[in-house]
């Protein structure tokens, strides 16, 4: 396995026999300062057991977003190995962030009060620098630094309500309300667009029924209480170790 890239919470992996692409989940969380936080840009920690958790529920969600008609980067997962095989996309340094009410940086941001809804969602572009803080960027930008093609602003947004629709109906099945998520999207060669990278509690930001906001450790513990069997990889693909 080479590695192609390597980021916070995962590794992109490249097997040079088959030409195949896995992702590595780290037991890695971001935060800071000991604080985990799945807004954060640096990593606060490592939890034991943390990628295994979160290949089982990003297998589920994958597979929850493919029966409701929305294509995802997933083709396998053995969460054992903490290893997701996934379709070769070319996915651009963005992350597309939809907010149903104020919490975190947007309140600090704007200076506004937290969980105040926000009807219709916010939605944010932004481009995944660590460097320049995450910087919001426009459809003219991302046309400018060739990011999007022209069109496919519209066609992410469109598609990341979508997601959020399933999300946000999934959640409350489980006792949550969803308040903000972002996801990556990536194009195969004809351009067709798929949700890539993970769905976790690395991705959103959520309330219990105690009106609690569980950073994504304490939430991935609350899904892996309620969510099927399944979810847990018991029934999963068996892919190469790294």
């Amino acid at each position: 396995m080479k590695t192609v890239y390597n980021g916070k919470t995962k590794t992109l992996l490249n097997d040079e026999l088959t030409g195949d692409f896995y992702l590595f989940f780290k037991d890695d969380a971001t935060g800071e300062n000991g604080v985990f936080d799945p807004g954060s840009n640096s990593v606060g920690g490592s939890v034991s057991g943390k990628g295994k958790t979160a290949i089982a529920i990003s297998r589920y969600f994958f597979e929850l977003l493919e029966k409701n008609g929305i294509p995802t980067h997933c083709l396998a997962a053995d969460t054992e190995k903490c290893l997701m095989k996934v379709r070769r996309l070319s996915v651009p340094k963005l992350e597309f962030v939809m907010r149903y009410f104020s919490a975190g940086s947007f309140c600090r941001r704007f200076s506004l009060e937290p969980d105040l809804p926000l009807e219709p969602p916010y939605t944010e572009l932004t481009l995944k620098d660590d460097e320049q803080g995450d910087p919001i960027v426009s459809e003219r930008i991302c046309i400018m630094k060739g990011l999007l093609k022209e069109g496919e602003y519209e066609k992410a947004f469109a598609l990341l309500a979508r997601v959020g629709d399933v999300l946000r109906a999934e959640l409350k099945g489980l006792g949550l309300q969803l308040l903000d998520f972002k996801v990556e999207i990536g194009f195969d060669d004809q351009r067709n667009m798929f949700v890539a990278d993970e769905v976790t509690p690395d991705i959103w930001r959520v309330k219990d029924r105690q009106g609690n906001i569980p950073n994504q450790i304490d939430c991935a513990k609350l899904l892996l209480e309620s969510l099927p069997a399944s979810a847990a990889g018991i029934t999963c693909t068996a892919v190469r170790s790294p």
